[in-house]
Formats: structure tokens, C-alpha cells, sequence
């Protein structure tokens, strides 16, 4: 097995810079805004994003976690962790765009899950999603709003995040 890095600190630095820049944009500013992030490392980006967003527009964004274990359609084929706790920022989602945020996009099945969650917690004018990376190899009609990287990979791969809040270390690596 090999792995090679194909982001380190300061590019998923940038990345976040970037993606934090193109929500302000596309919002017209941080007004209403909700950034859910999708457990682990998806609250983890989510707290990033609105640190970036509130240092780059002056004022603060909500940040919660949703927990989609229990929505996900797989759950019978794949052991997954335990569910962890949603925390939805007080004044909730309902007439607020939500971005939801997530590490790595693959098969878009969590992002399928997080929209049936959401659905259970309230109704938000409308809702992004922002990833960390994008690798490709949909099986449903989901496409990100935000992307850090694009990163091609074949299915046998494993892309791995690393953060150091929850890793120790900071990097997106390819196995193979």
C-alpha cells in the first residue's frame, strides 16, 4: 500500500480561506447564514469556516453539527460509528441558508442523509454544501457548492483527512 500527501497545512489553510471567500460571496454576506458541519471532521471545517467568515465580514456565524448516522440508506451493509450529537444553533435553520460542511464527497449518500435530517429539524430558505474535497464517483445527483480540491481518485483509493483537532496532525492524504 502507498500514500502519497496531496494537501498539507497551508493548502487546506487556503482551501478554507477560499471556500470561506465564495460563501460570503454567493450569500451577499454573512446575513443568515448557518454552517452545520457533518460529524467528525465536518463540524471541525464548519468552526473553521465561520472563524474565517466572521474575521473576513465582521460579524459571526452560527455553527452546529448534524448527525446523519441514523438517515443514512447503508447503515446494513456498512458498520458505522455511533451516532454523535446535533446541535443546531439557537434561532434554528428555518428560513436560513445552510451550509452544510463536510470533509471528503464521494458517493454523496451523507450528503442524501444530512437533507433528510435537515428535513426533521426545520426548513431553511436554502442550503450549499461546502467540501474539503471532492473526489468524484456519485451515485446521486449531488454536487458541491463549495470544493476545496477536486481530486480524481479510483475507487480502490482511500482519501484521508487529517485535522488537528481531532488528529494530531494536519493533511489529506491517498492511499492506495
Amino acid at each position: 500500500m502507498s500514500t502519497r500527501t496531496v494537501l498539507h497545512e497551508a493548502d487546506i489553510a487556503r482551501a478554507l480561506t477560499r471556500i470561506s471567500h465564495e460563501i460570503l460571496e454567493s450569500n451577499k454576506g454573512p446575513e443568515n447564514l448557518v454552517l452545520l458541519g457533518i460529524p467528525t471532521r465536518g463540524v471541525t471545517l464548519a468552526n473553521r469556516i465561520a472563524a474565517l467568515v466572521e474575521e473576513f465580514a465582521g460579524a459571526p456565524v452560527p455553527v452546529g453539527a448534524l448527525d446523519v448516522t441514523m438517515y443514512r440508506d447503508d447503515l446494513h451493509r456498512n458498520p458505522t460509528r455511533a451516532p454523535q450529537p446535533t446541535a443546531i444553533p439557537p434561532g434554528g435553520i428555518d428560513g436560513r441558508v445552510v451550509v452544510l460542511v463536510d470533509d471528503v464527497l464521494y458517493s454523496g449518500r451523507s450528503i442524501r442523509a444530512a437533507l433528510d435530517a435537515l428535513q426533521d429539524i426545520g426548513r431553511p430558505t436554502a442550503v450549499r454544501l461546502a467540501t474539503l474535497v471532492d473526489r468524484g464517483h456519485r451515485e446521486l445527483p449531488i454536487r458541491p457548492d463549495f470544493v476545496g480540491k477536486n481530486l480524481p481518485s479510483s475507487a480502490d483509493e482511500r482519501v484521508n483527512v487529517r485535522l488537528t483537532e481531532t488528529d494530531g496532525r494536519e493533511e489529506v492524504t491517498i492511499e492506495s
